[in-house]
């Protein structure tokens, strides 16, 4: 503040106090800054009359040439608190919960007091930023009361402390402030550190504390409250010792939406009664794309009112293989009317919080706890300590539960589990029958399934349509090609067999090094150019390229990268809007990406490697070129469900499918080479036979299975 019109000094040693309308600023100059610096807080916590007051006193300042800078807590809860913490727009949060505390019913002598302070920003008088601390990724309030007094002449007052005006300050706490005045022995240098650190915090350099400008939405509000409000007389007495009312809120519960209510499917209804009847437990069989989590989460709000009609609560425990897929958990849930914990990354962000919530279960204050972790959480000591624990009942529901079958994850299912759902489009494992036994061992049978085709068929799923490009590898891949084939040739000679190959076994490394010649062949870039350019005016274009550089012979110079090719022709050369979607492309960033892309006239084309397979949610796609080869069933089912899911607009979707080859005519061990390649054509006959050109895909593989001997396809 700056009045030019009294010094510091003279104010300093008034012994007055006077609590009339004209002089109190003479007298409230330290309880009025202490009180703003929580003022974002003030409308929940706060008297109506210390805000009142507090806002006349700025008034009384300003009208003597005075300005005030303010720096304050927004008034944060739970739910932003975790948005923050999950990497969401920090200045979209505090928008909204600075308006949310804007826009509550308040009494008339709160609004008169938030008029004032509009009236006092809109002259320039009052200028406001907000503060929360944010250190090793946790969110705190800012409580710290600073301030600094200079006047016209060039005079210091610094203070630090509060009195806090509510009734539990006022009648249980015991509190101090002290003042330091710059032109006394001892108290300058107190003084001025107190004026360094306020412009310290002003400026965002204060380490550990995020100070982000006053939202222009609120600022505006405050305005407008300013304009409309008339000038109120100062309330006569402060009501700050009335205790403020308890206000008693119902348990959150698990409600279906209102809008999904009359928009569940008969399969849907069909799949929560079989899992029911085989006693809360077994796994669905589910095309991607079909809502396997909304059916799980209505399965979830059936089993918590039955177990609410005996008073007993339900732990919900959802298990996601990456973070992303927990995000679009979270959201899910919420919309089911429960907040729940996130379970990922730092154990110091949600222990607390999750044990807390299982001890309010735990003495019937909480009918419902939701949690939603990775597998890689869920199966550490912190996270099965609390598990082991747990003695209420517990719904275990596992999305895309086939990750759950590995020997680490399997072991970690908790036994205590009464209840348990998995959900997967491909719950057996490839190559992995004991993971596939575990699994339904501990999961439960298949308790109901709905194919790719019946999905297709009863509209669940749009309908598309195949197009396989054969490629043929150039001379230099064509000979490392055929070494590879003669070195698994050699293993299967040696009784090593494709179909039970361990991944870390050297059959594997074979294995996956053949595929990577062929996921890289050069000529997919061509034809790819080809492809794109004939759509070039089309949105919503996924192009999956495989995954790191391609194989060079020993002593060679690295490989190209296919996802950094695609990227240079896609948006260099045909100057399409493109952009790279790769598991190093941050958490919030792939949100924007997902989000502009799915608008239709911003990005049009997504270049992925892996990161679009498993739960990522773009029911808008609806062309798909597969650079990357793969025989696993699973990787090209999820991929393929990435492009089917309906949308508005969506009628049909395009898939184009690179399937590279030998030269004909290459000297190669026939038997093995046939092998290998009938695991191929397995994937272009998935593909092909549910398609709309089913007939066209025949004609385009009728070559290459006439040359190897597999007509019987």
């Amino acid at each position: 503040m700056t009045p030019p019109t009294s010094s510091l000094r003279s104010l300093a040693l008034s012994d007055r106090y006077r609590s009339d309308q004209e002089d109190v600023v003479a007298n409230f100059y330290v309880p009025a800054f202490s009180v703003a610096t929580t003022y974002s807080r003030a409308v929940g916590y706060f008297t109506s009359t210390s805000l009142a007051l507090f806002a006349r006193g700025i008034e009384a300042f300003a009208e003597r040439g005075g300005t005030m800078k303010l720096v304050a807590s927004p008034h944060l809860n739970e739910d932003d608190i975790i948005d923050i913490e999950r990497g969401y727009d920090v200045r979209e949060v505090i928008e909204r919960a600075t308006l949310r505390e804007l826009e509550i019913e308040q009494r008339e002598t709160v609004l008169d007091g938030l008029g004032l302070l509009g009236r006092l920003i809109a002259e320039g008088r009052l200028d406001i930023k907000l503060a929360f601390v944010e250190q090793e990724g946790r969110i705190g309030i800012y409580h710290e009361k600073i301030g600094v007094f200079r006047d016209a002449v060039g005079d210091l007052i610094g203070f630090t402390g509060s009195s806090n005006e509510t009734y539990g300050g006022l009648m249980a706490n015991f509190e101090s402030v002290e003042v330091y005045r710059g032109w006394v022995t001892g108290d300058g240098a107190r003084a001025l550190r107190l004026e360094a650190d306020f412009q310290a915090l002003w400026s965002n350099q204060t380490p550990h504390l995020s100070v982000e400008r006053f939202p222009d939405v609120a600022r505006d509000r405050l305005i407008e409250l300013g304009s409309d409000r008339r000038r109120a007389a100062l309330p006569g007495r402060d009501n700050a010792l009335t205790p403020s009312p308890v206000v008693t809120t119902e348990p959150a519960r698990l409600t279906i939406p209102e809008w999904l209510t009359k928009d569940v499917r008969g399969y849907q209804r069909e799949a929560i009664e079989s899992w029911l009847t085989h006693r809360g437990r077994g796994i669905l069989k589910m095309a991607t794309g079909t809502g396997k989590t909304k059916t799980a989460m209505i399965a979830a709000t059936q089993l918590a009112n039955v177990l609410r009609q005996r008073e007993e609560p339900l732990i919900v425990l959802v298990l996601a293989p990456l973070q992303h897929l927990v995000d679009q958990w979270l959201t899910e849930v919420e919309s089911f009317g429960v907040r729940p914990v996130a379970v990922y990354e730092s154990s110091q962000k949600w222990l607390p919080i999750v044990e807390d919530q299982i001890n309010e279960a735990r003495m019937g204050q909480r009918p419902i706890v939701a949690i939603v972790a990775t597998n890689s959480s869920f199966a550490g000591d912190r996270f099965q300590s609390v598990l082991s624990r747990i003695s209420q009942p517990l719904m275990i529901i596992a999305d895309e539960a086939h990750n759950l079958g590995s020997s680490t994850y399997r072991s970690a299912l908790p036994p205590n589990a009464t209840y348990r759902l998995a959900l997967s489009a491909t719950p057996e494992r490839w190559f992995d029958d004991e993971g596939t036994d575990a699994l339904i061992d501990y999961f439960g049978p298949i308790v109901f399934e709905l194919g790719l085709g019946a999905a297709i068929e009863m509209g669940a799923l749009c309908r598309y349509l195949y197009m396989p490009r054969l490629i043929e590898l150039n001379d230099y891949e064509t000979n490392l090609y055929v070494d590879l084939t003669s070195q698994i040739a050699r293993r299967l000679s040696a009784g090593d067999s494709l179909r039970d190959a361990d991944p870390d076994s050297p059959m594997g490394f074979l294995l996956r090094q053949r595929a990577s010649v062929l996921g890289h062949a050069e000529g997919k870039l061509a034809q790819l150019r080809s492809d794109v350019s004939a759509r070039a005016d089309s949105w919503f274009q996924l192009v999956y390229c495989a995954e790191g550089r391609r194989p060079m012979e020993p002593g060679d110079p690295p490989g190209a990268n296919q996802l950094r090719d695609a990227m240079n022709l896609i948006g260099n050369q045909l100057n399409l809007s493109a952009h790279s979607y790769v598991s190093e492309t941050p958490r919030a960033e792939r949100k924007v990406l997902l989000r502009r892309f799915g608008t239709g006239d911003d990005l049009r084309v997504l270049v992925a490697m892996r990161c679009l397979d498993e739960g990522v949610d773009i029911p808008d796609a609806r062309v798909g070129y597969l650079l990357a080869s793969s025989s696993n069933p699973r990787q090209f089912i999820q991929r393929r469900g990435r492009l089917l899911r309906r949308a508005d607009g969506k009628e049909k979707a395009e898939i184009l499918d690179y399937l590279a080859v030998p030269q004909s005519g290459t000297p190669i061990n026939f038997d093995v080479e046939r092998a290998l390649l009938k695991r191929e054509l397995e994937r272009a006959n998935e593909f092909g036979k549910l398609s709309e050109n089913y007939e066209t895909t025949l004609e385009v593989l009728r070559p290459l299975k006439e040359r190897y001997q597999l007509m019987d396809m």
